[in-house]
């Protein structure tokens, strides 16, 4: 399944898109950034609240197909312009962190 397909099965809501084709094999759940970056693996769809540019950076040594920010968080505009220029899809939802891994899981 594409992000894009992603995003149209669960209605989550692009923030950044640059990558929409690239392929979600799974998925992560984790806030502390250090453990995300030895436990997240490339293709995963990233569920978390947090919203500071660090996840950029996570994001880059990682390759999540994306980030999806649950609680409905938004990230201020210079993370999103990061985020475009290094190629680092995000997504947001008003649903919480459990509710989001179980769609996912679900539909993958």
């Amino acid at each position: 399944m594409t992000v894009n397909e992603l995003i149209t099965s669960l209605d989550f809501k692009p923030l950044c898109l640059p990558e929409p084709s690239k392929e979600v094999i799974g998925g992560y759940a984790g806030d502390l950034l250090s453990w995300v970056m030895g436990k997240a693996t490339s293709g995963c769809a990233w569920i978390t609240i947090m919203s500071n540019m660090n996840i950029v950076a996570v994001s880059t040594l990682t390759d999540p197909a994306c980030i999806i920010l649950s609680e409905g968080v938004i990230p201020d505009d210079g993370v999103i312009t990061k985020a475009e220029e290094q190629g680092v899809n995000i997504l947001s939802t008003d649903l919480d962190t459990f509710t989001v891994c179980g769609l996912i899981s679900k539909i993958l």
